[in-house]
């Protein structure tokens, strides 16, 4: 059994996270009891993943509901601050907020709280079961696909967006082969992706992200398949660095690119890619490896966290409520 990537123990009260820095070397976890540790857990990535960060912030409302209510407009600045390309992080935020603006005279009011959070929680699971059993359907039986990141259970509350299709096409009977790139610098692909999908007994095989040209040129890839931070009105996507670069492989060998995301991260004020705002990380994630220097002290690093990928070169959106496509976003908005 994978281990849980949020869990919230109530009488503490405490937000316990998964340290995702230490996988798969270790599994350990970081105890959360105030808003300012889960944003500090939020930015350094020991939680991580759209859905999952949104999670994650709900509980830290509630510890500042429970520890200093004076401080509830600084907790939402706070939070809202860490990560600037998720927007499922905004849209959970913006749930706390207006049910707090609402009834924050409510003396019960860190109980409403508490409750909307974990609301969100367990509506994250549901949600991605959903995303999955739809997306499930568009893999034949014995099916090979290539996914980019980790857009797993450990990038949610559980289940996840892309890895649930594959779990709920192999609950559906069907063998699948999954090739996972590795996802520089943070090597997400290669570091989570393979360590839930092995834990599970998934047939996976680590790629570099430079093969994945080459790996679509000499075997069968049924469909590439990613998750999502940000989907723009007219459906341009941004995830994790190199979706774009991938998107553009598999249009060349006419592979079906989808993405897997739950409708909360739609951002229906964002009308194209353009406007998506890319969060660019410290320079050392490219610099170094662990702790050693990779990279010569004169050159320049740019590292920005997410590409954009634009609507033309996606196949279809797969959502909770069924499978999309980029010109169906704009008709949800009306």
């Amino acid at each position: 059994m994978l281990p849980k990537t949020v869990e919230w123990l109530n009488e503490v009260p405490l937000l316990r996270l998964l340290d995702q820095r230490k996988i798969p070397v270790s599994v350990g976890y970081r105890d959360c009891r105030t808003f300012e540790e889960t944003a500090a857990a939020i930015e350094d990535m020991t939680v991580r993943g759209a859905p999952a960060i949104g999670v994650a912030a709900a509980y830290g409302i509630v510890l500042a509901a429970r520890t200093d209510i004076s401080k509830m407009e600084e907790a939402f600045s706070r939070l809202s601050g860490t990560r600037p390309t998720a927007v499922n992080l905004f849209w959970a935020i913006e749930r706390m907020r207006s049910l707090y603006r609402m009834r924050k005279d409510d003396p019960e009011i860190c109980s409403l709280l508490e409750s909307e959070a974990i609301s969100i929680h367990d509506e994250d699971i549901t949600v991605n079961r959903r995303i999955g059993m739809n997306g499930a359907q568009l893999l034949p039986n014995k099916s090979a696909v290539l996914t980019h990141c980790n857009a797993g259970a450990l990038a949610t509350a559980g289940y996840g967006t892309a890895l649930g299709v594959f779990r709920a096409a192999r609950e559906s009977g069907k063998e699948i082969k999954i090739f996972a790139d590795e996802t520089r610098p943070r090597f997400q692909g290669g570091r989570l992706t393979a360590f839930e999908l092995c834990e599970e007994g998934f047939d996976v095989t680590v790629i570099c992200d430079s093969m994945a040209s080459f790996l679509m040129s000499r075997q069968k890839i049924d469909a590439v398949i990613t998750g999502a931070d940000r989907i723009a009105l007219n459906g341009d996507t941004a995830n994790k660095i190199g979706t774009y670069g991938l998107a553009v492989a598999a249009h060349r060998h006419n592979v079906p690119f989808y993405i897997a995301a739950p409708l909360s991260t739609i951002d229906f004020n964002c009308p194209n890619g353009a406007m998506i705002p890319i969060e660019e990380r410290d320079h050392n994630e490219v610099r170094r490896l662990g702790n050693e220097i990779i990279v010569h002290e004169a050159a320049k690093v740019w590292n920005p966290a997410f590409d954009v990928t634009p609507a033309e070169l996606i196949s279809g959106i797969i959502t909770e409520e069924g499978i999309l496509v980029p010109s169906d976003i704009i008709k949800l908005n009306k």
